[in-house]
């Protein structure tokens, strides 16, 4: 069964510094003509930063839109045309003020699929040397270590409750048992 939807045209609805909107008509599998409404994303990434010592970098950031904060994995989007893995590196280091000596991408989760196209790659950090946080203008977040255990148990208590961390901490979890 093809579950393909063609689309027919395209507008702008908005075009922010950040994120797109776009309104689009498809033509459905059963030939019906649908309009679908989606933001345009440029896509992120999300770094596990392990330090030597077994603890996670984490950070503790407030969020706009629900106005609340919330415990995250440094993370932030791709610059246009920007390799993923320059994008951990920058972010990283930006941040949490940490450079990694090992990177590894985990793989990627698309948080949204309902109504954005935004990916988020995930990666591991290891060999973590600090060398002074940079914050973009207007970025405000404090930078703490935890363990993998609490961050597991600080999501079972809705402590942490980030979707793209809950799924990193799931994948990290997984991963240093020697799965994925």
């Amino acid at each position: 069964m093809d579950l393909k939807e063609t689309r027919l045209d395209s507008a702008l609805v908005y075009d922010g510094n950040f994120i797109k909107v776009r309104k689009d008509h498809a033509r459905l599998p059963d030939g019906q003509v649908h309009t679908r409404e989606y933001i345009v994303h440029p896509g992120a990434v999300a770094v596990l930063a392990l330090l030597d010592n077994g603890n996670l970098v984490m950070e503790r950031q407030f969020r706009y839109a629900p106005q609340r904060e919330f415990i995250e994995l440094p993370a932030g989007k791709i610059d246009h045309g920007e390799d993923i893995l320059i994008t951990a590196q920058r972010e990283l280091l930006e941040e949490t003020g940490y450079v990694a000596a090992e990177w590894t991408h985990l793989t990627t989760a698309w948080p949204s699929i309902g109504y954005a196209d935004e990916h988020i790659e995930y990666f591991l950090a290891r060999g973590l040397a600090y060398q002074g946080h940079n914050l973009d203008d207007g970025e405000f977040l404090e930078v703490f270590e935890l363990s993998l255990v609490e961050a597991m148990e600080w999501i079972r208590q809705g402590k942490i409750n980030d979707s793209k961390t809950i799924v990193g901490l799931f994948w990290l979890e997984k991963t240093l048992k020697g799965w994925g």
